[in-house]
């Protein structure tokens, strides 16, 4: 009984796992949370939050999350609900699915990329009224997918 309340879900916004410099890790992660890697890993990332490679990580593996910042070097594919960020140190040999992409200077891109830059649309359900009001940017506090720097 006492174990069964630690089921509630997790924060997205919340960092729950690093994989700290000097650590090295073979195999597949999912995580409700957000994860940060300093060290290396090899396997498949499914993160529900934010997956953060830091300037001393390497990663060999596809990555889905929510909204991805590379300062590291990361070979494989990356698959953001938001946003990827590609920093000044970062690198990225894979290609890309993503609502908006930044490349800082610097920053190293090899591959293709594939922008969504529709936000997820919610259908109002019958007996829902529909908010005309609303600006489109306000339903999920994004952009859209329309900033792209380089």
């Amino acid at each position: 009984m006492m174990f069964k309340s630690k089921k509630l879900s997790m924060n997205p916004n919340t960092t729950d796992t690093l994989i700290g410099e000097g650590t090295s890790f073979e195999g597949r992660i999912k995580s409700e949370a957000s994860i940060r890697i300093e060290g290396n890993i090899t396997g498949d990332i499914e993160c529900a939050g934010d997956v953060i490679v830091g300037e001393h990580g390497s990663v060999k593996s596809n990555i889905s999350a929510r909204d991805v910042v590379l300062a590291g070097s990361v070979q494989g594919n990356v698959i953001t609900k938001g946003k990827l960020t590609i920093t000044s140190t970062g690198s990225l040999q894979g290609n890309i699915s993503a609502t908006s992409i930044i490349i800082e200077e610097g920053g190293q891109f090899q591959g293709n990329s594939k922008m969504d830059g529709k936000a997820p649309v919610k259908t109002p359900q019958s007996g829902e009224p529909e908010n005309e009001n609303k600006p489109a940017s306000a339903a999920n506090g994004s952009f859209g997918g329309n900033t792209v720097a380089m």
